[in-house]
């Protein structure tokens, strides 16, 4: 193996865009979806010593145009609906004797399907790891984790160059960029669909976060800050009296995903309004589960909705921008009632933008582990169709026609004349009407595909079949997809080869340990890249 010098970190927002509307979004959107770990990895990579290159791909041209092509380790971080693509990357590496790592989502959830085309796959990490990859310390066609998750997170100072080249704009913010940032991990709840849903809630360091506030409030006044935390607030107290701390004309404005139960006690939204909150996105799910989020008993789903209402009126007073987001499938789901009272939940708070989702298994879910043992995932269904609109389940009250029609129903109203009317008239600052005026563009897309399926499933007796689980092959339409999806990669990762394998399949993966300690008894971790040589 030769030695370790060139780095390169790529993380990957986005499949190919196939037309202009794709680019668009890619660019206007995807590009905004950068995660902080892949960030992480590139400072460490840096500060270890490494010639250091990091990009994000959110669509546009050749990935592999966006690094150098002489690198001697790539890390690739991907969540699943691009896995192939990162897959078709990885081949394209390793036939240049580029060694390959995976990490990210995808690679948690399904690492043994990942670690087919990569030389090492990563659950966990952190810096001791990634030195331990670069110092060539495992075995090839290895999953590797770090013992825990890492407790520190580099700073936003320390993230900087990357912030530049990710989010930024020709290496300046814009009003849409996002300044990716994390105050804690883990959540509280356990619901079976969420990756985190074994995770305890860990909040990092106190000290951190203040200073990671006070460096935006100097140097990168006004640019928003986005906090990743899967349950932002738990420890609220604690967390406002850092955010408070710094004089109130030079808070950075910030966005957050929270649980209502985090901000229903009386002065906690005016706190949060003062601290300069713009945006929050509260994770209602579902009308029929996950009561206890809300923070307030309902016996009934209709109850639920009211107060969940009253409960985003509160909210509109106190942030410019709500994105609640919505799960339609699950098992508690039934016939017309989850639809409807979206609709209504829709029609009374037309400030509001939602994220109306469906349901996907993600490996280590109690979700995943219980639709694959009753045989409800569609296994040949590649990892590309992981995200709306498309079904990867066997739903349990609805079958795939009845699901897709209240979803393109549910998606007209959305996108109307109505709907569009009340939001350019509600209450709300120019950037959220510019953000929400978007949203109805890309949300115009998404009908047009699920009215495409309503056809092709009312149509095409094969294609009901694949919905149904009665058929192992993939429609044409779908091999279509896959191929526009992958772009010019496709030759590398035919549709065979995007085939899942499941956990389970295979057996659990298991994380192998760290080699011995070099002869000298250097720690992991704390060489330079000299040291490996």
């Amino acid at each position: 193996m030769k030695t370790i010098r060139k780095v390169g970190v790529l993380e990957l927002c986005n499949n190919s865009a196939s037309g202009l509307s794709e680019q668009a979004i890619g660019y206007l959107e995807r590009k905004q979806y950068v995660g902080v770990t892949p960030q992480a990895v590139a400072v460490w990579c840096r500060q270890l010593g490494y010639d250091t290159y990091y990009a994000t791909y959110y669509g546009s041209g050749d990935p592999r145009d966006t690094l150098p092509r002489d690198l001697d380790l790539v890390f690739i971080s991907t969540y699943s609906n691009a896995a192939p693509l990162a897959c078709a990357l990885s081949k394209a590496y390793r036939l240049e004797g580029t060694r390959t790592v995976c990490g990210g989502p995808h690679a948690k959830s399904y690492p043994r399907d990942a670690l087919r085309y990569f030389d090492l796959v990563v659950l966990d990490c952190d810096k001791d790891l990634i030195a331990d990859i670069l110092c060539d310390r495992f075995a090839p066609e290895s999953i590797v984790s770090s013992p825990a998750p890492y407790a520190e997170l580099p700073t936003i100072e320390e993230r900087l160059p990357e912030i530049r080249a990710s989010v930024f704009w020709q290496g300046h913010p814009s009003a849409f960029s996002l300044l990716p940032t994390l105050a804690s991990t883990g959540c509280p709840y356990a619901c079976n669909f969420c990756s985190e849903w074994n995770r305890p809630y860990r909040m990092f360091s106190l000290e951190r976060v203040a200073e990671d506030l006070r460096f935006a409030s100097l140097h990168l006044p006004g640019v928003k800050l986005m906090f990743y935390d899967p349950n932002f607030g738990v420890r609220f107290d604690e967390m406002l009296r850092v955010f408070e701390s710094v004089p109130a004309g030079r808070r950075s404005p910030f966005a957050m995903q929270t649980s209502l139960t985090n901000v229903r006690q009386p002065g906690r939204l005016q706190r949060l309004h003062e601290a300069h909150c713009v945006g929050i996105g509260p994770g209602l799910e579902s009308w029929t589960e996950n009561y206890q989020k809300v923070g307030r008993h309902s016996t009934t789903a209709y109850e639920k909705m009211n107060d969940a209402v009253e409960q985003m009126h509160a909210l509109h007073e106190c942030a410019e921008y709500i994105q609640v987001n919505f799960m339609f499938g699950l098992d508690s789901d039934l016939g017309d009632e989850p639809f409807e009272l979206t609709k209504e939940f829709l029609r009374r708070t037309p400030y509001l933008y939602p994220t109306l989702n469906i349901p996907v298994a993600f490996g280590g879910t109690p979700l995943y582990r219980d639709l694959l043992k009753e045989g409800r995932i569609l296994k040949a269904m590649p990892f590309s169709f992981y995200w709306a609109p498309y079904l990867t389940l066997i739903l349990k009250n609805y079958d795939a026609l009845a699901y897709y029609r209240h979803m393109a129903d549910l998606y007209s109203l959305l996108v109307s004349g109505e709907m569009e009317r009340r939001r350019l008239t509600a209450n709300a600052p120019s950037w959220v009407k510019a953000v929400n005026a978007y949203r109805h563009f890309a949300s115009s897309d998404l009908l047009a595909i699920f009215r495409k399926i309503v056809h092709r499933l009312e149509t095409d007796r094969d294609f009901r079949l694949f919905h149904a689980g009665q058929s192992q092959i993939l429609p044409p339409d779908y091999v279509r997809v896959y191929k526009q999806r992958l772009g010019r990669y496709s030759e590398l990762m035919p549709v065979e080869d995007g085939r899942p394998m499941f956990e389970g399949d295979e057996g659990p993966a298991v994380s192998v340990p760290r080699l011995e300690p070099q002869r000298d008894g250097t720690p992991h971790g704390s060489e330079p890249a000299a040291a490996c040589v």
